[in-house]
C-alpha cells in the first residue's frame, strides 16, 4: 500500500532533488524513499547498539559466560573423557 504525503521544500532543495532524479534516471519519490531508508537503518543500528551496551552494563559480567572458572579446552577435555 502506498500513502501520499505532501512536503514543502526550500526552492534550492527542490531543484537539487529534481537534478538528482534526472541524473540518476529515477523518480524523486524513489530517491526520497531510499534516503529515508538509509537514514532509518543507521538510526536502527544505533538503537540496537545502545540496547546491547545497556545489557552488558546490567549483566555485570554474567553475560560473559556461564563457566567463568573454566576454559573451552578444559570443558572439551572433560566431555571426551
Amino acid at each position: 500500500m502506498t500513502i501520499r504525503k505532501n512536503f514543502l521544500f526550500d526552492e534550492e532543495v527542490a531543484k537539487h532533488l529534481e537534478e538528482l532524479a534526472t541524473q540518476n534516471k529515477r523518480t524523486m519519490t524513489s530517491l526520497v524513499e531510499e534516503m529515508i531508508e538509509e537514514r532509518y537503518k543507521s538510526i536502527k543500528v544505533k538503537k540496537r547498539m545502545k540496547i546491547l551496551k545497556n545489557i552488558e552494563k546490567t549483566a555485570n559480567g554474567v553475560g560473559k559466560g556461564l563457566f567463568l572458572d573454566k576454559s573451552i579446552q578444559s570443558i572439551k577435555a572433560e566431555i571426551n573423557v
